[in-house]
């Protein structure tokens, strides 16, 4: 009987396990589909097969109860968060590119792109109109616009402390972790799938994505540092805090933000359990690939 039953439980979790690899199968397809509208935006490199199959997989294993429609705001927000990031880490010349890409942005997001618009503005711009048709955006669009200009102003600081080589503290480094645009993803999904408990305390929700935000900054900067530190990109390590310093501070945030979803999983427990997978999920994946799928570790 008892041989029975762990049977029964493993065939049950591969169950489980098989929808959610084939919801990410669908989600890669939609993704696929969306980089390929803005073609000139997802070049081959970086943008290969591993980094798409990457994405849609933090995609569904963060929600494996939705669906792919459900999904297609979190996904899309996310490739669009990586596409923009490009721009300003490889593209970009200067600051003030840097500074006018980030206002023809916010300005779009605002009011609409003009008809030349480059592609990474009509695709933000698109990503607003689908995020438009959820009951909860009208309410939130304030919101999600602030979001948008604290990860697109957080970019912009990131540029400012490459430029100037000057130390930054770990604490200092870690008010800037919008610029990873988590949080940003975050809300995008929250609007589309939330519950009516979730829309009407996005501010308590958006305090503990914050801090996981920092902790996923973190995590990807102990798993990037000899990518970033060859491309010369900003990361806390370059700063000169030390691996045991980044790791206590990763446990400390860990921690602080099991204690805050406690409520929240009394109230709302998909949003803390999309939450808690962020930081399972991406802890073990970052052990052995980073999401541009060009570098891996042996």
């Amino acid at each position: 009987m008892i041989i029975e039953h762990i049977a029964r439980q493993e065939t049950a979790l591969a169950a489980d396990l098989g929808r959610t690899c084939a919801l990410a199968a669908r989600c890669q397809r939609d993704l696929q589909a969306g980089a390929a509208a803005y073609g000139e935006l997802f070049p081959a490199r970086p943008f290969d097969p591993a980094f798409f199959a990457a994405l849609s997989m933090v995609t569904a294993f963060g929600s494996p109860w939705a669906s792919p429609d459900e999904l297609r705001a979190v996904g899309r927000a996310s490739l669009w968060i990586f596409a923009v990031d490009r721009l300003v880490d490889e593209v970009a010349g200067s600051r003030a590119e840097v500074e006018a890409l980030v206002a023809e942005c916010l300005a779009a997001a605002e009011t609409g792109p003009a008809g030349d618009a480059p592609a990474v503005v009509r695709f933000l711009t698109d990503l607003r109109d689908g995020l438009s048709a959820a009951p909860a955006f009208a309410g939130l669009r304030p919101v999600w616009l602030d979001r948008l200009r604290r990860t697109l102003r957080g970019m912009v600081r990131e540029w400012r402390w490459k430029e100037e080589g000057a130390p930054v503290s770990l604490d200092e480094y870690l008010d800037g972790a919008d610029g990873c645009g988590s949080s940003f993803v975050n809300l995008s999904h929250w609007i589309r799938t939330g519950d009516s408990w979730t829309t009407a305390h996005i501010d308590e929700l958006l305090s503990v994505s914050d801090e996981v935000q920092r902790y996923l900054r973190l995590l990807n900067d102990l798993a990037t540092r000899e990518r970033e530190r060859g491309q010369g990109d900003v990361n806390a390590l370059a700063f000169g805090a030390g691996v045991a310093e980044v790791t206590a501070r990763m446990n400390e945030i860990r921690d602080r933000c099991l204690t805050l979803l406690e409520p929240v999983r009394q109230r709302s427990p998909r949003a803390a359990a999309y939450l808690e997978r962020q930081i399972g999920f991406n802890t073990g994946f970052y052990g052995l690939v980073d999401y541009w799928g060009e570098f891996e570790r042996a």
